[in-house]
């Protein structure tokens, strides 16, 4: 692996901890009032950040790819966060810097090994080519 692909699977892994940490604790022990109760909370914060968790941590490039939809959840509730509760806003600061590190290290990582393993998309004129040739000898 290279050097570069280190460094973004780091930033990947460590940020996508440090935000499963986060959204927990946050949501569990600094949340002074509760507005939705402790399964709620589990399934709509926690839940999804652990879909991916197997393959970030095995270090797989898909997993690292699809887990930016899922990392998109937290932008949009730390700018939220940020906006509706401003007593929160330092919560929501810590989570957009969390989310921002792992969208960045989740797509770099999965762009320069997805190439390091030659897993990359073929190119559309490449694509149409081939069905052109394909549909010229069904004929």
């Amino acid at each position: 692996m290279a050097p570069a692909t280190k460094k973004a699977r780091w930033l990947a892994l460590l940020s996508y901890l440090g935000l499963l940490a986060w959204v927990t604790l946050w949501q569990f022990v600094l949340v002074e009032e509760r507005v939705y109760g402790t399964l709620f909370i589990a399934i709509v914060y926690i839940l999804p950040l652990l879909l991916p968790l197997r393959g970030i941590i095995a270090g797989k490039p898909y997993t690292h790819a699809w887990a930016n939809f899922v990392v998109l959840f937290y932008v949009i509730h730390g700018i939220t966060a940020g906006y509706a509760a401003p007593q929160e806003l330092g919560y929501a600061i810590t989570e957009l810097i969390l989310a921002t590190g792992m969208f960045a290290g989740c797509s770099l990582f999965a762009r320069l090994r997805g190439r390091e393993l030659g897993l990359g998309l073929k190119k559309l004129k490449d694509v149409m080519k081939e069905e052109k040739k394909r549909f010229e000898e069904t004929e």
